[in-house]
């Protein structure tokens, strides 16, 4: 019993004189401290808290080096006691290196909105490390200067057997320094285009369209000629992008150039620029076919190739609505026996379908058959794509259209009441249309400006009246000019019950009094 006594005490004892020289030492202060400065990363950088586990573990294991050397120095064991010491030191300059560059580049440099390069970061990392061991082993009593010196021939050979990764290095190096190429960027080295993802110490990571990530060797990037994309000073990221078609030599350079760019420029198609616009020009002459090119200014680089499609749709629907087909190689040949017969019935049966779409529209049901079958060989057949514009409200385009597929939305610009431009004026939707539905009677009939903006929602096919359809029909018939201004003031009125919200009976008066107003403008349109 006594002796469990003894060995009590003395343990006790030991024990105390080993907390008390701990205590001593002033590792809690410093502990502290450092606990203090991984809260303070924490907090201003969230994203670093995975890296500050490793501040923990080299603090941890730091402790406990100094409770093993202040063991061993209680048992009088002086020499190990320094090797545990040179490890405790060499872990906690560990923590205060990586505690010291979270510091310097995440929080300070960080709050002054100034993002140094990664390789700037991890130079600045292992030169300290290396400085700090240099220092721990001359405190040692190791002869640093020698070291240095065998250290140095050891490089030069390392060095020859290792200068293409040497070279990748030091040109990393090189475009840090120079930020010419940085994260995001999007670039060209062949045959290679991509966003570049980071600027590693030996090689650029560059992601592709293609879903591939391809690693590029700095000295490549330094030795070959390299295309940035969209990057011109003080100017917003965008880069020109072509798009040709061919059309022979029937069709003139501006009726062309015209169509086409009155279906691009109508309303804005995504990723494309608004400054400079987009338009067409004429760029060669060829056998049989004028060669054209689009030309515009990609602001998504990312999203070339759908960009691209959206262009070319909008000058299919523009040239197929101008009826200006495409040039065939002047080496296709025709086999089909075309006769007067067949060119006959194919004629007879599209005036047919013509008819059959005017008879359906209640603005043409005071015609004749007759009256109905000269209007249809005006008809012009006019595609639109999804998301174009067909009509835009306040435009001056004196023709009708007949939809006979797909739908379209009809939107009136109408003030909000608020105290800017931007809050002055504001789109709304004021009804859908439907194949069988027509507008644009009254640019048609009397000249006055498009009164609502129409957008095909999905693939439209119309039929166009224009003015000249009607000319010969009202100078020959002048009264049925009234019976049209009673269906069109009717329209008028229920598109104006819409516009302004109000679910109202339209009272006959009404009517007569704006087909009074209406019959005058048809008159005087069509000089009657």
């Amino acid at each position: 019993m006594g002796l469990l006594v003894l060995v009590s005490f003395i343990f006790q004892t030991f024990f105390q004189d080993l907390v008390s020289a701990f205590i001593a030492s002033g590792v809690i202060s410093f502990i502290l401290v450092t606990i203090f400065g991984v809260m303070l990363v924490a907090y201003i950088v969230p994203e670093k808290r995975k890296q500050l586990r490793g501040v923990f573990i080299s603090i941890f294991i730091y402790v406990c080096f100094v409770f093993i050397a202040i063991f061993l120095e209680l048992n009088n064991n002086a020499t190990y006691s320094d090797y545990a010491r040179a490890l405790a030191t060499a872990f906690v300059s560990v923590s205060l290196i990586n505690l010291g560059s979270l510091m310097l580049f995440d929080v300070i440099l960080g709050g002054l909105r100034l993002k140094a390069p990664r390789l700037l970061r991890d130079t600045t990392v292992i030169l300290t490390y290396i400085i700090t061991v240099l220092v721990i082993l001359s405190s040692r009593g190791v002869n640093v200067t020698g070291l240095l010196t065998t250290s140095a021939i050891i490089s030069a050979v390392i060095g020859l057997s290792l200068q293409d990764t040497l070279g990748n290095i030091i040109a990393g190096f090189a475009l840090e320094i120079e930020h010419v190429i940085k994260s995001g960027d999007w670039i060209k080295i062949e045959p290679y285009i991509g966003r570049v993802k980071e600027v590693r110490w030996r090689q650029t990571t560059i992601e592709t369209r293609n879903w591939d990530t391809v690693l590029v060797p700095n000295s490549q990037l330094i030795k070959n000629q390299v295309m940035i994309y969209g990057q011109r000073h003080s100017q917003p990221l965008q880069t020109r992008r072509w798009i040709y078609f061919n059309i022979d030599f029937r069709y003139t350079p501006n009726e062309v150039i015209g169509y086409v760019n009155d279906a691009l420029q109508a309303n804005p198609i995504p990723n494309v620029a608004d400054d400079p616009k987009i338009h067409a020009i004429l760029m060669d002459f060829k056998d049989s076919y004028c060669t054209y090119a689009v030309r515009y200014w990609l602001t998504d680089l990312a999203a070339d190739d759908p960009t691209d499609s959206n262009v070319r749709i909008r000058i299919y629907y523009a040239l197929k609505r101008a009826e200006i087909p495409f040039s065939l190689p002047a080496h296709s040949l025709f086999v089909t026996e075309l006769s007067n017969k067949r060119e006959i019935r194919k004629h007879e049966q599209q005036i047919e379908q013509h008819i059959v779409a005017l008879r359906n529209t209640e603005l043409f049901h005071p015609l004749k058959d007759s009256e109905l079958r000269e209007l249809s060989t005006h008809i012009r057949y006019a595609p639109f794509a999804s998301g174009e514009v067909i009509t835009r409200q306040g435009a001056e385009a004196h023709w009708l259209y007949i939809l006979v597929k797909g739908e379209v939305s009809v939107r009136v610009s109408v003030s909000t009441g608020g105290n800017t431009t931007k809050d002055l004026v504001m789109e709304k939707e004021v009804s859908q249309l439907k194949a069988g539905d027509f507008f644009g009677e009254m640019s048609l009939m009397t000249g006055a400006p498009r009164a609502s903006t129409v957008v095909a929602l999905k693939e439209v096919e119309c039929y166009r009246l224009d003015k000249e359809a009607f000319q010969n029909i009202l100078r020959e018939r002048p009264e049925i000019a009234q019976e049209i201004a009673h269906i069109m003031a009717r329209r008028r009125l229920r598109l104006e019950a819409i516009v302004q919200g109000l679910d109202k009976e339209i009272h006959h008066e009404e009517i007569e009094k704006n087909q009074v107003h209406i019959l005058e403008s048809i008159k005087k349109f069509f000089g009657l």
